[in-house]
């Protein structure tokens, strides 16, 4: 049953849930495509650096659902801690960890390579981090397209739920600039893991506008999106948040970003043409504005309202029908991803 069609109140246990966000690209508006940029950016104070529209209401928004955890993964180095922390308290973000890379300790190890490298850093935070978990406990992610983040989200899902073996992975890490010392533990940390498929959803903010089509790969579990309107409303379809928490990420957007109620119905309906929502969001959204205040969500109210009066005359297009996917042949797909990161860098470079 495509979601379109499925108007059962989704269950899922929103104090059970793990939540991991990435911060470059995902939650912060930050460049690093040049020298330049990254000069900059280690001088930045915490109230210059900008987060991306949205991103911040829904992280606040998903806080008040007291999930089991909310915790920060991010490529940038651990001496940027102080004020990466100090811009997420500016804008009211309480988080549970918060882990960067230990860039500077590899550096003066000789591990060069691993200055560049995310895919070995990341899968084995997001391994170790697993270990210490139940079974039981779900996990959605938001990550970005300006590197690897779908790639590495995707292939950790898959080990744990049992779909990517060891010596697949040993093949993958042979790849990275993970030391041997650390592909053989990484290697054991799997292998002690209980397998379950956890991984509820995958969200990779499009910062560099890259093509839907690219991540059909990764099957229908990763939820590429444009903006957090868009996150939160599959939120709201897979029940991790309330419509009133939906409306008040787009009234957000509505005041900060001048985005229209023509703007809110199509990123409802892109979503919906791609299955990744259908008549639940749309029911809970249209109720939820209909009941509405005049005031409840500031100068924002009007547009919604008539937002909410388009999404309810819309009859929702069918979603393309599901394809069944061939299992995903990692080693090789590191290859491609690493072609299509550069490709984006190279072009956000020349937009420059």
């Amino acid at each position: 049953m495509s979601p379109s069609e499925n108007t059962a109140a989704p269950v899922i246990d929103r104090h059970r849930l793990i939540y991991r966000w990435d911060l470059d690209k995902t939650y912060l508006r930050t460049e690093f495509d040049t020298f330049r940029d990254l000069v900059s950016r280690a001088f930045e104070r915490a109230k210059d650096k900008h987060t991306v529209p949205g991103a911040s209401a829904l992280l606040r928004e998903i806080r008040s659902t007291e999930p089991h955890g909310l915790y920060i993964l991010s490529g940038s180095p651990e001496q940027m801690r102080r004020v990466l922390e100090a811009k997420l308290r500016l804008d009211g973000i309480r988080w549970d960890g918060f882990t960067l890379k230990p860039s500077l300790r590899n550096l003066l190890h000789g591990h060069f390579g691993f200055l560049r490298d995310q895919v070995g850093f990341k899968l084995g935070a997001l391994l170790g981090a697993r270990e210490a978990l139940p079974a039981t406990f779900d996990e959605i992610l938001f990550g970005d397209d300006a590197e690897a983040d779908a790639y590495v989200y995707s292939l950790y899902a898959d080990v744990c739920s049992g779909l990517v073996g060891i010596d697949v992975l040993r093949r993958v890490l042979a790849q990275t600039a993970t030391t041997p010392e650390d592909l053989e533990r990484l290697l054991l940390l799997a292998g002690r893991l209980t397998r379950r498929d956890h991984c509820q959803r995958i969200f990779i903010h499009l910062d560099r506008i890259s093509s839907v089509d690219r991540f059909a790969v990764y099957g229908p579990r990763v939820c590429p999106f444009y903006n957090y309107f868009q996150a939160s409303t599959v939120l709201l379809e897979m029940g991790a948040i309330d419509a009133r928490a939906v409306l008040r990420v787009a009234a957000d957007l509505v005041i900060d970003q001048a985005f229209s109620p023509e703007a809110l119905l199509a990123s409802f309906l892109e979503l919906s043409r791609r299955g990744q929502i259908g008549a639940i969001a749309q029911r809970e959204l249209v109720a939820a504005l209909t009941a509405a205040q005049a005031t409840e969500f500031a100068t924002a109210t009007p547009a919604l309202v008539a937002f909410g009066a388009d999404l309810a005359r819309t009859t929702l297009p069918e979603p393309t029908a599901p394809v069944a996917l061939p299992p995903i042949d990692y080693p090789t797909l590191l290859k491609r991803e690493r072609a299509r990161a550069k490709a984006a860098k190279k072009r956000a470079i020349q937009r420059i």
